[in-house]
């Protein structure tokens, strides 16, 4: 009898997780098919030729380390300067940074919140800033980009109303910078390349996010918890909006270099996913009436297992399998080695190599989210930040 127990949990137990590895197996599959170039976007600028009015928005908390550089970065573009403003909404910052910021051609806002959020500091913006812009930008405040990334969003902008550009690291001072990065580049394939190669919609990440900006103003107000990214996505989803990815637009962001930065990263990550997917379950049959595909997959991804946490399970299982259980093992290592094969086929070929060399971090990593299971509470919307050592 207890031997038929044991089996009924380990089948259940595998199909549950064997559910989430099929999702990244598929993606990682399709992400492997030919995309041929947006041809419709660069047809439709070349007979408009309009040049879109951009307002960026840097929302920065206690950023006094490096919001100077990103903003001086910025202001390098090869667009016309009076097709674009920069607002910083400076929040908590001190006043020599401000002062210094004073002196650059941007708008600097300086809320005072009781609770302060990336929300709310949109939301400001949106309120002080007036201007006729065709564009929003969302940018943290560390990051960098080229020189041409105005010219580039421009041209997507023609066809497109909401925008994804790649977010990528700019740095790799040490093992958790790098698998934080090879994650970043993980999720670019699977939740936002191969999406857009189904004709899905591609997820939003934070920042190196580009809207229409009456669309944005229309549901910026909307947004009430720190996962303010995964909120916009349901929203717009739910209103039929595509999202479309730019892999060759590139935002180069700082990855976290400690480890107790990474375990506040991922207690905001997994509060915000936990948050979004009790907020969408219960839209979710009207969403299968209406037909709104993409809305049902993005409340599937809120419901998987995070991949560090599933690889590292998923070994644990297969070994302690292996030992005490050796005829049930082989479903287990199947599914650890399938899993194993769709992460290296997401990973771009020139951080395969560095990120396998870092693999013996990954444990450390994996139980420090495990202590944020304990600590999560779904109704909590305060604010969680993540600092930058540069």
């Amino acid at each position: 009898m207890i031997w038929t127990v044991l089996h009924s949990i380990d089948i259940v137990l595998w199909v549950i997780i064997a559910g989430s590895v099929a999702y990244v197996v598929f993606f990682a599959i399709i992400s492997l098919f030919y995309d041929k170039d947006d041809q419709i976007a660069a047809h439709a600028a070349a007979l408009s030729n309009r040049q879109c009015k951009f307002l960026i928005l840097f929302p920065a908390y206690k950023e006094d380390r490096v919001i100077i550089n990103a903003v001086e970065s910025f202001l390098l573009q090869d667009y016309p300067t009076t097709h674009y403003t920069v607002a910083v909404i400076s929040d908590h910052m001190q006043p020599e940074t401000n002062d210094y910021l004073r002196q650059l051609p941007i708008i600097l806002l300086e809320p005072v919140f009781e609770k302060s959020s990336k929300a709310k500091a949109m939301q400001y913006a949106i309120n002080e800033v007036k201007g006729d812009f065709d564009q929003v930008i969302v940018l943290d405040a560390d990051n960098m980009v080229r020189p041409d990334f105005l010219s580039q969003l421009n041209i997507l902008c023609t066809v497109y109303d909401a925008i994804q550009c790649h977010r990528c690291a700019k740095n790799a001072n040490n093992d958790v910078a790098v698998l934080d990065g090879a994650s970043e580049e993980i999720n670019n394939t699977i939740f936002r390349k191969a999406h857009n190669r189904l004709g899905l919609s591609s997820a939003l990440i934070g920042s190196g996010m580009c809207f229409k900006y009456e669309l944005f103003k229309k549901n910026v107000f909307e947004l009430k918890t720190a996962g303010e990214d995964r909120e916009m996505e349901a929203l717009l989803l739910h209103q039929g909006v595509f999202i479309k990815y730019a892999p060759d637009i590139h935002v180069f962001d700082e990855k976290v270099s400690s480890q107790d930065n990474f375990q506040r990263q991922r207690m905001r990550w997994m509060t915000a996913q936990i948050q979004s997917l009790l907020s969408n379950l219960p839209k979710i049959p009207k969403a299968i009436f209406h037909g709104k595909i993409n809305f049902v997959d993005k409340t599937i991804q809120q419901a998987l297992i995070p991949r560090s946490i599933l690889i590292v399970l998923l070994a644990g299982i297969s070994i302690l399998m292996t030992i005490f259980m050796p005829t049930w093992c082989e479903k287990w290592w199947i599914l650890f080695a399938l899993l194993a094969i769709a992460l290296f086929i997401a990973l771009p070929r020139q951080l395969r190599f560095r990120s396998f060399t870092k693999l013996l971090a990954i444990p450390g990593l994996v139980l420090r989210m495990l202590k944020n299971l304990l600590h999560i509470d779904r109704k909590n919307t305060d604010f969680i930040h993540t600092e930058h050592n540069t």
